[in-house]
């Protein structure tokens, strides 16, 4: 945060070729894109590959494909964040339904990250009994 304050001090001269910032600190303080959900990709699809194909429709900030971690491979599925909302509308609405990589696709906007608790449940001990008497 304390780098974007300083970016925007150094006044109108910054440069995106010299700018540091990264994409991240961007997405979150400014709401400058929206993340859509590509489902249906091919195992052999790549973020490259991913962002090559959405890139016809505006600026790609960041394109991933979710990966296994223990068997380092695609789970069939990614994300793909645009600059703008009308880049990501217009991606949407051409690249739902269309082949890529010899699969058919479907693209939707993403939801927000919800915390499923994760982890290891803790151990209560036996549930307590009622006596009806």
């Amino acid at each position: 945060m304390a780098l974007l304050r300083r970016a925007v001090r150094s006044g109108p001269g910054l440069s995106t070729s010299s700018s540091i910032i990264p994409p991240a600190i961007l997405i979150s303080c400014r709401a400058l894109s929206t993340k859509l959900f590509v489902g249906g990709l091919s195992f052999y699809t790549t973020d490259k590959g991913l962002q090559e194909a959405f890139s016809q429709y505006g600026q790609v900030v960041e394109a991933q494909v979710v990966s296994d971690r223990v068997s380092d491979r695609s789970k069939g599925f990614g994300f793909v964040t645009f600059a703008s909302q009308d880049e990501a509308h217009k991606a949407v609405e051409e690249m739902n339904g269309k082949a890529l990589n010899g699969r058919v696709i479907f693209v939707d906007y993403a939801k927000p990250k919800s915390d499923y608790g994760g982890g290891m449940p803790i151990a209560r001990g036996p549930p307590n009994l009622k006596n009806d008497s």
